[in-house]
C-alpha cells in the first residue's frame, strides 16, 4: 500500500502532493513500481495535528480521487478518512477500501456506510484523539486492551453482516516506543481474529527515536520492521517507499518457494 498524503502537514510528505498534478505523478510512479493499493489521505493524523473541516477534506481529496480513478481504472484505491460522509462519497467516486484511523469518532455512521456498500474496511486502533494521543500512552494492560478493542468492534460489524475487515494495530497512535515494537510481536495474536493485518510503520518516529536519525534517514529501519511484520504474518504494509517494499516481498516469496 503506497501512501499519498494530500495535506500540508503530514509528518513525512506534507506539502508535496497538495497540487493534484503532483499527486497523480506520484501515483503513476507507484504504479510503475508495482504498488497494489494507493492510499489517499486528505486530513493529517500526525500527533498534534489540527482537525480540518469536512469541506476542506473534500476539496483536497475528490479532484485527485476522480482523476486517479479515470486514469487508472484497475488500481485499488483506499481512502484514509474517519468521516462517514467522506467515505460514502469516496465510494461513489470509485474508492475500493476505507481506511479508518479514528474508529470511535463516527463509529455508528461509518459502520452503516461500509455495511451498506460491502467494501473492505481497515479498522485501526488509536488511544485517544489524533491531536492528543501521545499525551497519555498509559494502558492498564496494553495487549489485552488492543485485543479487546478489535474483538468488540468486530462483533459489532458481524451484527451488521459485515466481515470485510482489515486490522491495523495503529503504530504511533497513542503508543510509546516499546509499545510500538510490541505491536509487531502481537501480529500472531491479531491474526487469531482471522482477518488480514496491516502494518504502517513507514519512517515513523519509533525508528527515528531508536536510531537517533531524522525521517529522511529512516528507510533502513522501515525495511527491517516491514520484513519482521511480513515474517510474522502481516498481509499489507503501508509505505512511502513502494520500490523498496516490493523488493522485500519479492525476496520473501523467493525464499519461501525454495525451502
Amino acid at each position: 500500500m503506497g501512501i499519498i498524503n494530500l495535506t500540508p502537514d503530514s509528518f513525512y510528505d506534507g506539502g508535496k502532493y497538495i497540487n493534484p498534478e503532483n499527486a497523480i505523478k506520484c501515483a503513476q510512479k507507484m504504479i510503475d513500481q508495482g504498488v497494489d493499493i494507493i492510499d489517499l489521505g486528505a486530513c493529517s493524523s500526525r500527533p498534534g495535528s489540527k482537525l480540518i473541516s469536512v469541506k476542506q477534506e473534500e476539496k483536497r481529496l475528490f479532484p485527485v480521487l476522480n482523476k486517479l480513478r479515470n486514469l487508472f481504472p484497475e488500481i485499488t484505491i483506499s481512502i484514509d478518512t474517519f468521516r462517514s460522509k467522506i467515505a460514502e462519497n469516496a465510494i461513489n467516486y470509485g474508492a475500493n477500501i476505507i481506511n479508518d484511523i479514528y474508529v470511535e469518532k463516527e463509529q455508528r455512521k461509518m459502520f452503516e456506510v461500509i455495511a451498506k456498500h460491502q467494501i473492505p474496511y481497515i479498522m485501526m486502533h488509536m488511544h485517544g484523539k489524533p491531536y492528543t494521543m501521545q499525551e497519555n500512552t498509559f494502558y492498564d494492560n496494553f495487549k489485552n486492551e488492543i485485543l479487546n478493542f478489535f474483538k468488540q468492534k468486530i462483533n459489532l460489524l458481524m451484527d451488521l453482516k459485515f466481515n470485510k475487515i482489515i486490522i491495523d494495530p495503529g503504530i504511533g497512535f497513542g503508543k510509546n516506543l516499546s509499545q510500538n515494537y510490541q505491536l509487531i510481536n502481537m501480529i500472531p495474536d491479531l491474526l487469531k481474529f482471522k482477518y488480514p493485518v496491516l502494518i504502517g510503520a513507514s519512517r515513523k518516529s519509533m525508528i527515528q527515536n531508536t536510531l537517533n536519525i531524522d525521517k529522511d534517514q529512516a528507510l533502513n529501519g522501515t525495511t527491517i520492521i516491514n520484513t519482521m511484520a511480513i515474517l510474522k504474518g502481516a498481509k499489507i504494509i503501508r509505505v512511502h517507499d513502494v520500490k523498496e517494499a516490493k523488493e522485500i516481498i519479492q525476496i520473501y516469496k523467493l525464499i519461501n518457494t525454495n525451502k
